[in-house]
């Protein structure tokens, strides 16, 4: 059985690769014995609506992966030895203390998210059922494009809660994350700046996602693949406390998403020099 949804376009084709690895809620029989996690904090814990906002993807020319699962099966966006002695005890190689990892043993509020720790065997069939297969067709979409195109153009699409951890500081409304703007052409990440404050929306770089595992592991600009993760504040958009989405406001983002899709796919940038290496 296949855990994610992979669309292909259905408009002219473009380099753009949209992934979405937190905007699933599913959650497998295999798996749901061994959680104990809030109704609540599955959804807020998840990119809700992020599917939605970039669904005109395809329309657009872009091939679009979605992870049906929720992040607390598994997380897409770490890698697969992201885990420390707690979440999985017997792993030969845990890292130090990390209560999300690729596994989530905690809500972001500090709730237990799963009933006993997992053996390292169980955690192979996680990686094995969910991970893997993602990243696969991840990579396939990236290959393929790169193959037609001399260069793909990876966006990773994620929410984020309006206000910092302690609550206090309001968060930019995108937050492009290019870790240190080396995981893309300068001319991808200034179309990304650029679209968002013409909408009147504020960007600031980096902070505080800077692009996560996949984006550090496939935006790669030497080889052709450009990646910028793109964290949308999700009070734009949604109530968060009620995780209900706000009158009008996801047509209005998926709006905005497709327009920033027909921008990046009409880049033309050049292939790099070793195309294949």
């Amino acid at each position: 059985m296949r855990y994610y949804t992979l669309r292909t376009p259905t408009g002219p084709e473009t380099p753009v690769v949209v992934e979405v690895p937190h905007a699933g809620l599913a959650i497998p029989e295999p798996v749901a014995s061994q959680l104990n996690v809030p109704r609540d904090a599955l959804l807020r814990d998840s990119d809700l609506y992020v599917d939605r906002i970039w669904d005109a993807a395809a329309s657009c020319g872009a091939t679009m992966l979605v992870a049906d699962v929720s992040r607390f099966v598994i997380d897409m966006n770490r890698a697969p030895d992201d885990v420390d002695r707690q979440t999985v005890p017997d792993h030969p190689a845990p890292r130090p203390t990390q209560a999300r990892g690729v596994v989530w043993r905690t809500t972001t509020d500090g709730r237990s998210a799963v009933r006993a720790p997992l053996t390292y065997a169980g955690l192979v069939d996680r990686l094995q059922a969910y991970h893997e297969p993602y990243h696969h067709a991840l990579r396939q979409a990236l290959e393929g494009k790169r193959a037609r195109f001399g260069f793909a153009i990876l966006i990773a699409a994620h929410s984020m809660p309006s206000t910092s951890r302690d609550g206090h500081t309001r968060r930019a409304d995108v937050v492009p994350g290019t870790r240190h703007r080396t995981s893309a052409d300068p001319r991808v990440i200034d179309a990304v700046e650029r679209h968002y404050r013409a909408a009147g929306l504020s960007v600031r770089h980096d902070d505080p996602y800077r692009g996560g595992w996949t984006t550090g592991t496939y935006g790669r600009p030497e080889r052709g693949v450009h990646a910028v993760q793109i964290e949308l504040n999700r009070a734009l958009y949604a109530d968060e406390a009620s995780s209900r989405p706000k009158d009008g406001a996801l047509e209005w983002m998926r709006s905005l998403s497709a327009g920033l899709l027909e921008r990046l796919g009409g880049l033309e940038l050049d292939p790099p020099a070793q195309l294949g290496r």
